[in-house]
């Protein structure tokens, strides 16, 4: 396990499979939603997480039936990343902690300016790290 996943699951006070994958997750949106250029700096320079988006960037990715397809309707986003994240037994305030503890271990890794540029291309992101 690596220190992002093992970081997070000690903070947040999660099971190591669930940080894993909740952070992979995490990872995999951020990919998906954010500047390119950034989120490929920040990715990179996170030990393990090119692995971890790799492994579960799918997760989670369209689907979720009625609610995920209500979310998509209105722009899905940080509020079907969060439905995602409830999905793996997380409440809001884990799903908090989790985006908090990932950002602070991007920042040690890609500095702040790479990952404010990586927040701030995500809209609604900021209010929950």
């Amino acid at each position: 396990m690596n220190e992002l996943v093992s970081r997070v699951a000690d903070n947040v006070g999660i099971a190591p499979d669930t940080a894993e994958k909740a952070v992979g997750m995490m990872l995999g949106f951020l990919q998906r939603e954010a500047d390119d250029g950034a989120v490929a700096r920040m990715i990179e320079a996170i030990p393990g997480a090119p692995e971890l988006v790799a492994k579960f960037n799918g997760e989670g990715a369209g689907g979720g039936g009625l609610l995920g397809g209500l979310m998509s309707a209105f722009g899905g986003g940080v509020m079907a990343l969060g439905q995602q994240l409830m999905s793996l037994g997380l409440g809001m305030g884990e799903i908090t902690a989790l985006a908090r503890e990932t950002i602070a271990v991007a920042r040690e890794h890609a500095g702040s300016e790479t990952v404010d540029e990586v927040v701030n291309s995500v809209p609604g992101l900021s209010q929950f790290v």
